[in-house]
Order: structure tokens, then sequence, then C-alpha cells
């Protein structure tokens, strides 16, 4: 059987569970494997739906990875989603299954959601925990609140804390506020310099996908200019440009000065939060302060074209200057909250010292990478402080 076939159904109902630690009870559920064409245009839909979480991007991100979009239903419908990457460990030790910002409601509003993201848990402890013997690795996203409430229910549940960001702050813009109540919200330095960009004759514009091409070439100079390493996902974004599912298609967003071409933003747009994918900018946008007037007028638009209700920034990298300017423009009606720790379980001893053990290796890789790519651009070092991303309320 394929691991990504139309409508198979697999592992039947999820057991009746009541997670007595966290005192959440699971829905029952039914579980189905199916395309990733499918898989995306269902997704569409959610209010969780984010870019990780798309076969399109996934599928050009991880080619070696198996790719395994399952939905949960209750009584027949669609109540959620996760896209878990099946992925065979070194030396024949196993396979492990990861699921990054998952699993997704299809609808967050509903009065038992807490009831269905149990039971969706459940559902895949059951079929890679206990059916196939494989450690489970799931990330949520950042939450809105204090408390992320969903990783908490992942540990109560018997999931171990694993791997985490350096850096792991999002920084999250409030968009159901009138541009009176925006601008209020804005840190006063961060206003102070909008109000400069709109003095210098700028002007910003919504383009179509077809013109991704000034993007690229925008994006690639930068690059170039800053000599950094780009271990983004960019080489996904052609794929997801040509996206048959509108909804998940990325919008495009350029700032010209005198016509010329200054500064561009690829935002995704779906479910009730929107995220900040790619920026490029040239010589002339820092003096400009074309970032402030870019993101003050994307701001605008989602909040007038879209049902998000937030706006995330992304992190910083570790870069002070970065994480000033978010945090500036997040401002007293947004929040800054971190993305949890992986957190992982197993149902057999083997399986999660051979999963554990596979993070731990590639946390190493990646720290000595970032030591090294330090030693030879000191640029690309980190400059914030640890504690610099408090919350912005």
């Amino acid at each position: 059987m394929s691991v990504i076939a139309d409508s198979v159904v697999r592992a039947g109902n999820a057991s009746q569970a009541v997670l007595r630690t966290s005192g959440v009870s699971s829905a029952r559920l039914q579980t189905r494997i199916v395309s990733g064409s499918e898989w995306d245009h269902t997704i569409a839909g959610f209010d969780e739906v984010c870019q990780e979480q798309m076969h399109a991007f996934a599928a050009t991100r991880w080619p070696s990875v198996i790719q395994e979009p399952m939905l949960f239903l209750a009584d027949g419908d669609v109540v959620g989603g996760a896209l878990v990457m099946v992925q065979k460990l070194p030396l024949g030790l196993g396979r492990i299954a990861v699921a990054k910002w998952a699993p997704m409601l299809r609808d967050a509003a509903r009065r038992d959601a807490d009831t269905i993201r149990a039971g969706m848990v459940e559902a895949m402890i059951a079929d890679y925990a206990d059916a196939r013997g494989m450690m489970l690795s799931v990330l949520p996203r950042a939450a809105i609140d204090t408390d992320n409430r969903d990783y908490e229910r992942l540990v109560a549940r018997g999931f171990k804390r694993g791997s985490e960001l350096g850096f792991p702050d999002r920084y999250i813009v409030n968009l159901r506020l009138s541009d009176d109540e925006q601008r209020k919200s804005f840190h006063q330095t961060w206003r102070r310099q909008l109000t400069k960009s709109e003095k210098v004759g700028l002007s910003f514009e919504h383009a179509a996908p077809e013109a991704i091409e000034d993007f690229n070439r925008l994006y690639n100079a930068m690059t170039d200019r800053k000599q950094f390493a780009d271990y983004s996902a960019y080489e996904t974004v052609p794929a997801l440009m040509s996206i048959d599912v509108p909804a998940l298609r990325p919008e495009l967003f350029f700032v010209r000065h005198e016509g010329e071409l200054v500064a561009g933003g690829l935002i995704f747009k779906a479910g009730d939060r929107a995220v900040y994918l790619y920026g490029a900018t040239n010589d002339k946008a820092l003096p400009l302060r074309a970032g402030y007037f870019m993101h003050w007028h994307i701001i605008r638009w989602l909040r007038d074209n879209t049902a998000a209700t937030w706006y995330d920034l992304g992190g910083t990298d570790g870069f002070q200057g970065l994480h000033q300017f978010k945090k500036g423009m997040v401002g007293e009606a947004g929040v800054i909250r971190p993305v949890p720790p992986v957190a992982n379980y197993a149902s057999k001893p083997l399986a999660y010292l051979s999963g554990a053990g596979a993070f731990a290796a590639r946390d190493a890789m990646h720290k000595v990478r970032r030591a090294i790519a330090g030693w030879r651009n000191p640029k690309t070092l980190p400059t914030q402080r640890r504690d610099a991303g408090e919350s912005a309320e």
C-alpha cells in the first residue's frame, strides 16, 4: 500500500481516552491518508493552516522524506489534519515521524476544539508510536496566549522535551485594528520612522504572482551583498507560487522609489494567522525606511483582504536590530511568544533512544555549521540577548 494514497483509511478508530493528567478527554476520530493534491486543497480552508504543513512546501523542502498527509474525521466530517513526515534513521535504526506545527484544527473556534485536538494526538500515537513503533515528534506553533496549552498537554500525555530553537520568539501583530489604533499600538520610535517613510515618495503595490522574478532578483542581490549563508526554505518559492490553490499561494508586495524597486515581501495569508515568509531590499531601502512603509501597508492589506487575525513576522535569528524593528511593529496590541520545544513520544524505549539520538546529532551538526559560518563571517553571529524577546503586552 502506498503511504500517499488517495482515500486510504488508516488505523481505524483512535481509542477513546481521557488524559487525566491534563483533564482533557479525546474524541474518537477516524484517520485517512490522502494525496498531496487533495491535502493542499482540503487544508486551504483550515483556521490553523500554515506553510510548513503544505504538501507543495514539504515535498520540495524535504524531497527524500516520505510525506503522509493525514486527515482526521469525526462522523465522516473532516475536523483537522497533520502532514506527518516519516524519515529513516541512519544505520537502519528505525524511523521517526515528524509533525511540524501540527496537528491543525479545521475550526479553531468550535466548542470541543480541545477534545478534537487531543483526539488527533491520540490517533497519531496509535498509528505511528504504537502500531509502527516510531518515535513521534510534534512541534506545536507559538501560542497567542501566555501559556502554550498545546505543548503543555503533550507533556501531560507523556511526550518528552526535545530540541528547541536558540531564539524561539515569534513576533505577532494584531491585524484587527483600525488605522488609528494600529499606529497608536506601534512603539513610538517605530511610528516616527513610519511617518518619515511616508514623506520620501515611496509607493506600495500588490503584485501579481508572475512578478516573482523581480522579487527573485532583489532577493538574490541582497543575499550576495550581505554574504550570509541562506539556510531558509527559499528553494520552495517556485512551488508555492505555482500552486493551483489560490488561498495557499503567497501574496507578493513591492515598494518602489522613483520607479525603482527597493523592497519586497512575500506573505502567506491563509487561515487565522498570516506569516511573513521572505523579504528583500536593496541598498537604498534603509535610508528610505522602506521596511516600515512596506509592513504598514501589508498590515492594512491583510486586515482588509483576509480573515487573518494575526500577522506572524517570524523570528530574529539572534539579531538585535531585527528584534528592535519587529518588537516596535508588534507594539502594544500584539504579542511576542516563543515556539515551544519539540515534544517527542515513543511507546518503546529503543524507538525513543534512536529518535532522540538522531535529533541530538542533528542539533550538534547545526551548531558546528553555525560556528563555522560565524568564523568565516562574524556578521552572522547573534547580537541579541537571550532574554530580549519579552512579551509585547
